[in-house]
């Protein structure tokens, strides 16, 4: 599956099953980052669309070079 393919998956249509489960994936924090990311890529399989127990999750990236840590740090300094 490319990318787009993986970013097409329908979350009410998708197969639950053939998803993997996030909370399953390990990653070797000791890895340099490239390496940690060919890790998670490799394990959860389609990165935009993943369980996490019984909840199906989809994801949608920005191309940005903004942090999820940057816009958690903003978030909160609003509040």
């Amino acid at each position: 599956m490319n990318a787009e393919e993986m970013k097409a998956v329908d979350i009410r249509t998708v197969d639950r099953e053939s998803l993997v489960d996030i909370r399953n994936v390990e990653i070797d924090r000791s890895l340099p980052k490239e390496e940690r990311i060919r890790q998670f890529v490799k394990q959860i399989k389609n990165p935009y669309c993943f369980r996490c127990g019984e909840a199906v999750v989809k994801m949608s990236f920005m191309d940005t070079d903004i942090t999820l840590e940057d816009r958690m740090e903003h978030y909160l300094r609003s509040l």
